[in-house]
Formats: C-alpha cells, structure tokens, sequence
C-alpha cells in the first residue's frame, strides 16, 4: 500500500513539472494567458483627434519659427547699400490671388464633409488641389522673370531670398497638395472612418495646414515687396 502511494505522488509531480494535466484557467477561461481571442489581440486604435491636432501645431510651430528666422537674416541684408534693386514679378502678384482663393475652396470642402455632402466636398477638394498646382506654376514662372531682369540665385545675397523663400515654401505646399491627393482619394471611399483617423479629422488637419501656407506665403509677399 505504501508503495502504491508513492508512485501516485512520483507521477503527479512529474506531471506538473512536464507541463501536462489540468491547469488553473486565465483571468477569462481562455488558459493561463488567455483573453478570450486565443491569445491574440484586437486591432489597434489610432490617436485620438486631439493628439492629431496637437502634432500638427507642433509641426507648424517649427515651420513658422524657421521662416522667422529667414525673414530676420534678410531684413538685415535689406539694409546693405550694394544690394540690387528687384522688381516684384508679376507672376508673384497672380499668385498671391491664387492661394488666397485656394484657402476659401479648402474651408468650403471642410464645411461640406461636416454637412454630410461628400459630393461637393470631393468637388472643392480637388479645386483646392488644382490651385495649388497652379501656384507652384506660377512661382516657377516669377523665377523666369527674375532671371530676365538679371537676378539670379547666386547675384547677391539678398536677391538670393527671392529664390529661397519661394523654393521652401514650394517645397511644404508640395506636402499639402500630398495631403489634398489623399483627401482626395479617401473622399471617394464610403463611410466617414478610417484606418488612420476619420475624414473630418483629416480634413480639418489638412484645412489648418493650407491655412498656414496661405498666411505664410502673404508674409513673405509683403515682406519681399516692401524690401526689394
């Protein structure tokens, strides 16, 4: 009988050492890590729209302190006598009148997502991406005028703003029609939620964004007229 016993308990140790018999269920009956899934986990949530808003202040934050610091070093070089003066392109005036209008489009798309009309916000969307297509052209063009006038890049450092502030800000309005292309592309898809965040969210992010291009480029308009 003793004999009997001692076996009994040799197996059941050995049992619970190899991982074998019946274990204790997890916190909600799916095993010891279960959780209800067979172990693996739900979707993941994006940001919250406020963390959203949040990163895009953050970045526009940046852009607006770097073109402050641009505009600083080129009211200083206004003040040097051997600068040439430089006659405002015509095509820069035109453009002007272009991304001022492209901001109106881009609040009444984000005015219709919020009525629910996705057809006219699709539709004033793309407006919105075709002028600022036709902004980029235009600042290209003032550059052929600049360069008809004899100012080039490299003539002086002064005149080399003409170029530089234009360029970069080419370069983040290039990043906005990005952003209009996928607005674009998402308005033609159903239902108002996505993987990423919802449309009005990244409407409203996008709309904030064109904005921002739209004061900046009329900063540095005034300031370039004013000082050429």
């Amino acid at each position: 009988m003793a004999t009997t016993v001692t076996s009994t308990k040799t197996a059941a140790k050995k049992e619970t050492r190899s991982g074998g018999g019946s274990r204790f269920p997890g916190p909600n009956g799916k095993g010891p890590k279960g959780n209800g899934n067979g172990g693996r986990r739900g979707p993941r949530r994006g940001l919250s729209p406020e963390a959203y808003r949040r990163t895009m202040w953050v970045v526009i934050a940046a852009i607006v302190m770097m073109f402050a610091a641009f505009s600083s070093a080129y009211i200083i070089l206004s003040f040097d006598n051997d600068r040439r003066l430089i006659t405002m392109p015509r095509m820069f005036f035109l453009s002007t009148g272009i991304i001022i209008l492209s901001s109106f489009t881009i609040e009444t798309a984000k005015r219709s997502l919020k009525r629910e009309n996705e057809a006219r916000y699709r539709g004033w969307t793309i407006a919105t991406l075709m002028l600022g297509l036709v902004f980029l052209a235009a600042q290209v063009m003032g550059w052929r005028e600049l360069a008809a006038q004899g100012v080039y890049f490299a003539s002086h450092p002064h005149s080399t703003f003409f170029y530089f502030f234009t360029g970069v800000h080419g370069v983040h309005l290039l990043g906005g029609i990005a952003g209009l292309s996928y607005l674009t592309i998402r308005a033609g898809s159903s239902g108002r939620t996505g993987k990423v965040m919802p449309k009005e969210t990244s409407a409203g992010l996008m709309s904030l964004y064109w904005h921002t291009m739209d004061v900046l480029w009329i900063w540095l308009f005034l300031l370039l007229l004013i000082l050429k």
